[in-house]
């Protein structure tokens, strides 16, 4: 393998996912040559770091707690020797060969490659839409049926867990390694605070609109979704509606295609909400309508690439 890899996890509150994830990083025979820890929890996590005395982890503490931040601070730390550098999340479990596989895969990329992104292995397919609801809102520009796509209103098709490599135009930070010499020129945007919903589409779409971008078939994770350190479904509904719109308005997107398909994913999430009596869907619907006052407060900062680092 000729890359050294840094590679840099958020956390907050979490400690048993935090010990099952450098379990399965410790476990892999192809390691991180840096570990950069960014802790924000309430009480720090030495104990659980001190379980893997043979990884390379180098621990700091942040706050207040922000995903985008935190990466930011990891990034700062990076050393110069790394050609790759990588963020995972603190809930993931990787396969005993992903880093191997991932490696290998970056031996022979092309120069033009940015990012490349793990296999999820565990992705809980949604309900499936038919062929005309999906052909429709594709035609409308709301929702691409293509993996990995992101449509003209600002909505991302996931593209769960898949066969063959293929290119995207974004990547979740949630098992991702990128070109070192690339990304050391960016940061995350804070305008993406706390649970920081968006940062990734918002990074790597902007990075991704200039460089390629893969999902790597053969290097498998599973992210093992925590309830811990979340925003209530509330705040999620606010946030969602806010950092939506300030993506679309950031990277010159539609913003009347943005504004129909945030109502059509409130009449979804209110309706569920109430044939189910569901509690947490109507806080979110709630927090949907909330959210549409910030669409106005917030100023786009008008431009299409990622912050630049200073």
């Amino acid at each position: 393998m000729k890359h050294f890899l840094a590679l840099i996890v958020a956390t907050k509150d979490r400690p048993a996912d935090l010990r099952r994830l450098l379990a399965s990083v410790a476990a892999q025979p192809c390691r991180p040559g840096q570990f950069v820890l960014v802790d924000s929890s309430e009480s720090p996590v030495h104990d659980v770091i001190a379980e893997f005395p043979d990884l390379p982890i180098e621990y700091i503490r942040h706050w207040p707690p922000s995903a985008a931040a935190q990466r930011n601070a990891g990034l700062a730390c990076v050393s110069e020797r790394a050609s790759l550098i990588g963020f995972a999340d603190d809930d993931d479990v990787f396969e005993p060969d992903a880093f191997e596989r991932m490696l290998a895969f970056w031996d022979t990329a092309p120069a033009g490659l940015a990012g490349a992104s793990f296999n999820l292995g565990n992705y809980a397919r949604p309900h499936p839409r038919s062929r005309a609801t999906s052909w429709i809102l594709d035609l409308l520009g709301l929702y691409s049926r293509h993996p990995g796509a992101v449509a003209p209103s600002g909505w991302q098709n996931v593209f769960g867990q898949i066969e063959r490599s293929m290119q995207a135009q974004w990547l979740p930070s949630t098992a991702v390694i990128w070109r070192a010499d690339l990304l050391r020129q960016y940061r995350f945007d804070e305008f993406f605070d706390g649970y920081s919903y968006l940062e990734d589409l918002d990074l790597s779409y902007g990075i991704g609109r200039h460089h390629a971008l893969a999902v790597v078939a053969d290097a498998h994770f599973q992210h093992c979704s925590s309830p811990a350190g979340r925003s209530s479904a509330r705040t999620f509904g606010r946030i969602e509606v806010r950092n939506r719109m300030y993506f679309v308005r950031k990277h010159g997107l539609s913003v009347p295609r943005c504004c129909l398909a945030l109502a059509l994913r409130f009449l979804v999430t209110a309706t569920y909400a109430a044939l189910s009596l569901d509690a947490a869907h109507a806080a979110r619907a709630i927090g949907n309508l909330q959210g549409i006052p910030d669409c106005f407060r917030v100023s786009s900062p008008g431009r299409a690439v990622p912050e630049p680092r200073t």
